[in-house]
């Protein structure tokens, strides 16, 4: 399963993404892993879920992410949710890369049994009308 959190600049994504991983470290029989590109979140996410600073594994663009992601999923077998933070900033804007990676993504996320959270710094209208097809947004 993916879901997006979805808003401009401001919007709360970073907040909203913090509080699903706290509800996910409380209910997960796994682990739970939250990848942002610089080390900026430490001091607001719980001990208890896995920090990864995409920095420190000169990710660039859709398909190195995709790699690493998967790396994640088949290094440790239970884990059970990934969240990912500022995702235009580790990957870039390209809105067709964007649905490809995406489908590489639902493709991952049903293999492995993980559920993948996204923060999408866009108005939802200018996002690929496709990605809804297999993303759902999360809502307040």
């Amino acid at each position: 399963m993916i879901s997006l959190i979805i808003g401009t600049k401001g919007h709360g994504k970073t907040k909203k993404l913090i509080s699903m991983v706290d509800e996910a470290v409380k209910t997960s029989l796994g682990n739970v892993v939250v990848v942002e590109k610089k080390a900026n979140l430490g001091s607001n996410i719980t001990t208890r879920a896995r920090l990864v600073n995409t920095d420190s594994y000169r990710i660039n663009g859709y398909s190195d992410f995709y790699g690493f992601l998967a790396g994640v999923c088949a290094g440790n077998y239970d884990v059970t949710d990934i969240f990912v933070d500022a995702t235009f900033k580790i990957i870039g804007r390209d809105y067709n890369e964007l649905v490809v990676f995406l489908k590489e993504v639902e493709f991952l996320s049903k293999e492995s049994g993980a559920k993948f959270v996204f923060t999408i710094s866009e108005d939802k209208e200018k996002l690929p009308a496709e990605i809804f097809d297999f993303c759902e947004e999360v809502t307040e």
